[in-house]
């Protein structure tokens, strides 16, 4: 159920965006506006605004922006109803009681129950590890290295050599057994009955983004086999979209993530202070994952160990993060295994270096495959550059190919007396010999839908929408010569479509408007709108301004109309021809576009 706009509405303007940002971001008061550190990346200069007036943020720094639900639902990962039944608690708004059919709410019984079992599995593991029983688990934790404030953040724990405490333990709590067999904690069989899955162990309980003990992984104390276990997939635990430490790694202001191989190289990276480590949950990586990903940040480091196994996990990792529109890069550890071998040896500060110098990851790629081929033969040379070919044929676009190519010929060219041109011909003959589809490089194409808009056309539209909601006397000027199908991208002529409408309804409210969009691309373009900004310190700057912007503005608007009109459509010629005059009349009269924008 999707509550009414009205709720949605009156639960935002009983939530002062200023008061709420306060409770996480220090700001500073500066003319109408607040400004502070951004708390979605890294910055030393505050580029974050808060402005009361629009009650709307928006950092000119990465341009995170929004209203005040999209700010809880960035910060605390919060899905859109659980932004607004946090906001709606804090303003002592009540929301209408959901009533669902029998199926959902034992289905939502179900999953709230196995949560509640997690917790307690987890409270009790913690438990163990402090007691004599754990001696063996807290003595390994302690001889990696950890601290007990590392472990106490990590909720560490301890299974016992015996089969049945946690069963008995959950038991006393009336928890039945199809519930706990269905948490995945428990094996059963005819002969033991029903027994704990993990004993024996050092317990790592897995958290989802929101802090819920949603599975557990178990490394085996001795030689026991297998050295690492995991829960199995559940109502409540899914390995292809769930990354161990994300929970924490997600508050880190750092602009890149490092996706590392196990549980141990997360807690040894955190407590080193490189709090923004995360691992796969002895999966490889998925497109879930890299979906996951995406939700954070731009950029992952691959810090795989460093062995064949590491290569071969982060050469199948760099597509599937390129798939999902994430950045990626490769961290050499030699000469040692994983990073916490790394930094107990060599130091953080160390470790830092060696991440500032991760590789390009296409070029990583690259390295790998000389090792493939005998360079210092002309047959090996050749079969390696046509395997590079096939690698620049995956790229789509045509200058990052180009880039590409210039890089390699500088590495290779030298010693192999291959030119740019040559390795182009190459990925050429390769694309019309026919490749596998995912590789071929796709035509350019001529549609006037996707060709990049004119950055000054759609800097003057944005111009434009932010004085129309910041200034009043100005949406009345501008409403004289503008319509909404005056603005030529179709998501800023929505925003004006809406904006109109607003306008005819007696309130411009930006931030209600935002309530209208769900993509969260979408809600950051759309805060970028009301946020555009130019330096005009006169009134007559700001009338040559406002006339250059609205004369741009018509004169995309008529160049738009001229593109699709058809030639058999006498009357849409007679339009464009009166509004061809109506352009040029208004050009001569610029001087009548004075406006203040006090």
């Amino acid at each position: 159920m999707r509550y009414s706009d009205d709720i949605i509405e009156e639960v935002r303007s009983r939530n002062d965006i200023v008061d709420v940002i306060s409770q996480y971001v220090k700001l500073t008061r500066k003319g109408s506006s607040y400004f502070g550190l951004c708390p979605f990346h890294n910055e030393k200069t505050p580029s974050f605004s808060v402005t009361p007036g629009k009650q709307m943020y928006y950092c000119f720094g990465c341009g995170a922006g929004g209203n005040v639900f999209n700010f809880i639902m960035e910060y605390e990962n919060f899905t859109f109803g659980e932004a607004l039944k946090y906001l709606a608690d804090r303003a002592g708004v009540e929301l209408p009681r959901i009533e669902y059919s029998r199926e959902i709410k034992e289905k939502a019984q179900e999953k709230e129950e196995l949560l509640r079992i997690n917790k307690e599995a987890a409270q009790y593991y913690y438990y163990q590890l402090r007691t004599e029983k754990g001696t063996a688990g807290y003595q390994y934790l302690t001889g990696r290295g950890l601290s007990d404030d590392t472990i106490r953040k990590f909720g560490l724990g301890y299974s016992d050599k015996y089969g049945s405490g946690l069963y008995r333990y959950l038991k006393t709590k009336e928890y039945s057994d199809e519930r706990l067999r269905d948490s995945g904690l428990f094996n059963v069989d005819e002969r033991h009955g029903m027994y704990d899955k993990f004993w024996n162990r050092v317990i790592f309980p897995i958290m989802d983004v929101n802090n819920r003990v949603i599975g557990f992984g178990g490394r085996v104390m001795g030689d026991g086999k297998p050295k690492y276990l995991n829960s199995p997939e559940t109502r409540i635990f899914d390995k292809s979209r769930n990354l161990y430490g994300l929970n924490e790694a997600r508050r880190s202001r750092k602009n890149y993530i490092i996706l590392c191989e196990g549980y141990m190289d997360v807690i040894a990276m955190h407590q080193a202070g490189f709090t923004n480590a995360v691992a796969s949950l002895g999966t490889a990586l998925t497109s879930g994952h890299a979906s996951l990903l995406k939700r954070y940040t731009s950029e992952v480091l691959l810090l795989y160990d460093s062995d064949e196994a590491g290569v071969r996990a982060a050469l199948r990792g760099i597509p599937i993060l390129r798939e999902a529109g994430v950045n990626s890069r490769v961290v050499d550890l030699k000469p040692y295994k994983d990073p916490d071998e790394f930094i107990r040896n060599l130091g953080p500060e160390a470790f830092e270096e060696r991440l500032s110098k991760a590789s390009d990851s296409f070029m990583f790629r690259v390295t790998v495959a000389e090792r493939e081929f005998p360079m210092e033969e002309p047959q090996g040379r050749n079969r390696f550059f046509e395997k590079c070919a096939e690698m620049l044929l995956e790229l789509n676009d045509e200058l990052e190919r180009n880039l590409y190519i210039d890089t390699i010929v500088k590495q290779y060219g030298t010693r192999s007396g291959i030119s740019a041109d040559d390795l182009r011909r190459r990925v050429n003959a390769l694309a019309l010999k026919g490749t596998p589809a995912e590789y071929r490089i796709k035509p350019r194409t001529g549609d006037s839908e996707k060709k990049k808009k004119d950055p000054a056309s759609a800097r003057a539209q944005k111009l434009m929408l932010t004085w129309m909601v910041t200034y009043p006397q100005v949406f009345d000027k501008a409403a004289a010569y503008l319509c909404p199908d005056d603005f030529v991208i179709p998501l800023y002529r929505e925003v004006a479509e809406m904006l109109f409408r607003q306008k005819e309804e007696g309130e411009v409210n930006p931030a209600r408007l935002l309530n209208s969009f769900q993509d969260s691309e979408e809600q950051r373009e759309v805060a970028s709108l009301f946020n555009a900004d130019i330096h005009l310190e006169t009134p007559k700057e700001q009338e040559q301004a406002f006339a250059d912007t609205l004369l741009r503005i018509k004169s995309e608007s008529l160049a738009e109309k001229n593109r699709k009109w058809d030639p058999s459509d006498i009357s849409g010629l007679q339009e464009l021809v009166r509004a061809k005059k109506e352009l040029e009349e208004l050009g001569r009269k610029r001087r009548e576009l004075h406006i203040s924008f006090e």
